[in-house]
């Protein structure tokens, strides 16, 4: 438990696809510590493929609807919540985006927890490392950093990104640093085990779990998991992760296959 605290604090760091079953909240790579919006406004497929202006397997070029607080994803018409903490504008839910025919690196790369479409409902999508970048699935096994930019669009909307690590570490920072971060980023509910924090700057972080390499399921209700943008060598990237019971938000890598949230940051 002692050795993953030794990197906290540096780091550059289709639903259902195929797997199914449980595994416990302990992840395999190591770790210690560890809602989706609504359609509104596009009264049907004809509505949303007028706000898709690309169906190519890059990105779709199109302009997001900001209200108060929120942010509609122009590409399928997904409203998320938004919140200002500090300096930085972050997405107040996981992303929940999945069109594999408009972003083709998607395919295979992403999936609700258990195979549940509810799942992705409450707790947003999981996405491999290529998936939340928008790489091809190569990557998973090989050095990516000759085609990421900074910052990285990946599954993001347009206008925001996969957070880096240094961004994560701003926002911990701002909260009082990551051995009490944890405690106000997660939600008031949802947590098992007396594991609920304060949501004190509406972050809303919820303990969605996350999609092993072998296709195994596991941590909901207990665990957070949330790429960073970068990759510790061919195999591995980083991510933050918030625990049931701890107030820390931990940092660490691991394989790029598992499937983790992903929280989108302003450009």
């Amino acid at each position: 438990m002692v050795a993953v605290a030794l990197i906290f604090a540096a780091c550059d760091g289709d639903s259902g696809n195929n797997g199914t079953g449980t595994e416990s909240g302990r992840s395999s790579s190591g770790e210690i510590f560890s809602s989706g919006g609504q359609l509104s406004g596009f009264s049907s497929s004809s509505d949303l493929s007028s706000v898709n202006t690309s169906s190519s397997s890059s990105i779709a070029v199109c302009s997001n609807v900001y209200g108060t607080n929120t942010v509609t994803d122009c590409r399928d018409g997904r409203i998320y919540k938004t919140v200002a903490i500090g300096t930085q504008t972050w997405m107040a839910e996981n992303l929940n985006y999945a069109d594999s025919l408009a972003m083709s690196n998607l395919k295979g790369n992403s999936w609700c927890y258990e195979n549940s479409v509810d799942s992705c409902a409450k707790y947003g999508r999981l996405y491999t490392w290529t998936g939340a970048m928008n790489l091809a699935s190569s990557y998973q096994s090989e050095w990516a950093s000759s085609v990421i930019s900074t910052p990285q669009q990946g599954v993001c909307p347009t206008g925001w990104h996969v957070p880096t690590d240094a961004e994560w570490t701003t926002l911990v920072d701002y909260l009082g640093g990551f051995r009490t971060a944890g405690a106000v980023l997660k939600s008031t509910g949802r947590w098992n085990e007396d594991g609920n924090g304060t949501d004190a700057y509406g972050f809303l972080a919820l303990p969605a779990g996350k999609r092993d390499y072998d296709g195994d399921f596991g941590g909901g209700g207990y665990y957070a998991y949330f790429w960073c943008a970068p990759e510790n060598g061919a195999f591995y990237a980083y991510y933050r992760f918030l625990s049931h019971d701890s107030a820390y938000m931990g940092l660490d890598n691991t394989n790029k296959y598992h499937a983790f949230s992903v929280r989108c940051v302003k450009d």
